[in-house]
């Protein structure tokens, strides 16, 4: 049977009526409702601690490496030397080298190259990634060469002091461990090495310009009799004076092959020392 239209209109009405109560009673009860508390402001961010200005340290003055945090000496640093005290004292040693993250290098990239060229002399690495010549100048004066009579000592060191010494200085520095190791070991000799090159370029490259000049200065050391100055950094080095990163992958640190061609430039003469 059909719908009325009248009923229609009536069903219409009382659905519109209802929807309207429905929706007014949620709007009092929205209007009622308490507030939420607004979020807690976040706690500031703490202020950034100053950088800590560390003492200067010159070239040629012994000094332990400091901890750019604490400024007090790196536990690191320490660490590693007492453990070169030790080995200094255990006194089986025939060769020993001195240095940086590059002789550092011995115990990772040149491990293997390490144990075939100079494995017959028993040999110490003194190495501390990051020292420069005053802190090798203090490991030294702090008992690293005690008790060792080594036939010769490999010195390499002063790359690290190129970005806040001047040439002089960082020669003065080399001069001073060089003075040492001859106090402490008068029987030992010093196999001098130049700073090896830096940087992919030869040139404009500052820090291996002022290198060269360390260099030119420590060569006067050499003596013939007790200090021989040796200078292979061509070695490393394209015709166009350029570093390749099979060589030094970082324009710095040695790779394989390189600690390779250091210890094919340097046996023939550490051969010649220790007879």
């Amino acid at each position: 049977m059909p719908t009325h239209p009248l009923f229609k209109i009536t069903c219409l009405a009382a659905f519109t009526v209802a929807f309207a109560i429905t929706a007014s009673s949620a709007l009092a009860q929205a209007a009622t409702a308490p507030a939420k508390a607004p979020a807690a402001p976040a706690a500031p961010a703490a202020p950034a601690k100053p950088a800590l200005k560390l003492p200067p340290q010159p070239p040629d003055v012994a000094a332990p490496k400091l901890d750019a945090a604490t400024g007090q000496p790196s536990t690191v640093f320490l660490a590693k030397h007492e453990a070169f005290v030790k080995t200094a004292q255990e006194a089986k040693a025939q060769v020993v080298f001195l240095g940086d993250s590059i002789t550092a290098g011995w115990a990772g990239n040149g491990k293997e190259v390490w144990a075939k060229a100079f494995g017959p002399w028993a040999p110490a690495n003194f190495g501390i990634g990051g020292d420069r010549t005053q802190h090798v100048l203090w490991r030294i004066e702090n008992g690293e060469l005690d008790g060792l009579k080594p036939k010769a000592a490999v010195l390499m060191i002063g790359t690290n002091n190129a970005g806040t010494d001047p040439a002089e200085g960082i020669a003065k520095g080399v001069t001073k461990i060089v003075e040492t190791i001859r106090k402490k070991l008068p029987a030992t000799k010093v196999l001098l090495l130049a700073v090896f090159p830096r940087g992919e370029k030869a040139s404009p490259n500052p820090g291996r310009a002022k290198l060269k000049e360390v260099n030119a200065i420590i060569a006067r050391l050499h003596d013939g009799k007790h200090v021989f100055f040796l200078d292979i950094a061509d070695k490393f080095l394209q015709p166009d004076g350029s570093l390749t990163k099979e060589i030094m992958p970082d324009f710095l640190h040695l790779s394989p092959a390189g600690y390779q061609i250091w210890a094919d430039a340097i046996t023939p003469k550490l051969v010649e020392l220790t007879k």
